[in-house]
């Protein structure tokens, strides 16, 4: 089940908030990496997500999802906070950070890949090219510190997290509209339950986080959940996921303003072009495809 796309700046609003607050994320992830066992913390941070996602639902008086909603909910549930998240967490330990930027940034390929095969949207060609000139852009943005030895097994966890992470977009979007927060209250919940188990699995220490475990951990619940994903889940109503997927290549441009403007760091020539080729392909991505889909809408309408 697709959705009209929304006119005006509110889904633009809503993506450059998803941009902007993953752009952040992986720092703090790597943080809570070195205080906290991983999957264990992902566990943590999902569960105090649930809980407020669940009261806020309750508080504000928000519908449920029933139905076709409440199954994309669960699907969603599991596969980006069961299966993505924890991967993600445990292969952050021995990937370095650019590695995994520059698998993450094949999500938009893989998010068009599935989105055909579910039937939501059509292979359009300029979606697929902009996708893999984005991954070229990422790895140009990355070159200079992709050596090195890498650990085999945790490499394909991080690609398996990225792909998963593509998949649960276009599971979720097989039936939008339901309400965000009640529906990341299923969400986080779930994936709560399963991180637990894999933690257990692990043989993880379940400890509770103590001093600066709990700067990163509030912030990837606060912000990272609660702000991008109910952010998020509502772009899936709004906007073709093929669209939203691009998130995942402008937050290594993101992260690299950051750490310009925070650590004072100063990326090479190369690290530069690699932006502005990121930069093209979304807007190739994004604003074509737009222009696009507006052509064919006038097309059906004359026709």
């Amino acid at each position: 089940m697709s959705t009209t796309p929304v006119k005006g700046a509110a889904p633009w609003i809503a993506f450059a908030v998803c941009c902007s607050i993953w752009g952040s994320t992986f720092l703090f992830i790597r943080m809570g990496n070195d205080t906290m066992p991983p999957v264990w913390a992902a566990t943590v941070r999902l569960a105090l997500a649930a809980v407020m996602f669940a009261l806020i639902t309750l508080v504000l008086r928000r519908p449920w999802p029933r139905g076709a909603q409440l199954e994309a909910a669960v699907w969603f549930g599991v596969v980006d906070f069961g299966v993505s998240l924890p991967l993600l967490y445990w292969g952050e330990q021995k990937v370095p950070s650019g590695i995994a930027a520059v698998l993450y940034a094949t999500i938009p390929l893989t998010t068009a890949l599935f989105a055909r095969l579910f039937g939501l949207e059509p292979l359009r060609p300029r979606i697929v090219i902009a996708s893999i000139v984005a991954i070229l852009g990422v790895w140009l943005l990355f070159s200079s510190s992709l050596g090195g030895t890498l650990d085999p097994v945790r490499l394909v966890a991080v690609f398996a997290a990225a792909t998963t992470a593509g998949l649960a977009g276009v599971l979720l979007k097989r039936a939008p509209g339901a309400d965000p927060f009640a529906t990341n209250a299923w969400g986080h919940g779930i994936g709560a339950v399963m991180c637990f188990v894999a933690s257990l699995l692990l043989r993880e220490p379940q400890v509770m986080p103590q001093g600066e475990a709990w700067i990163s951990l509030g912030y990837l619940t606060i912000v990272g959940s609660l702000g991008a994903f109910a952010t998020f889940a509502w772009l899936i109503t709004h906007w073709p996921i093929t669209r939203i997927s691009f998130v995942s290549v402008i937050v290594p441009v993101v992260a690299l303003v950051l750490g310009m403007l925070v650590l004072h760091e100063r990326p090479g020539s190369t690290a530069l072009l690699g932006s502005c080729v990121i930069l093209g392909a979304v807007i190739t991505g994004i604003v074509g495809d737009q222009q696009a889909r507006n052509r064919d809408s006038a097309a059906a309408e004359r026709g």
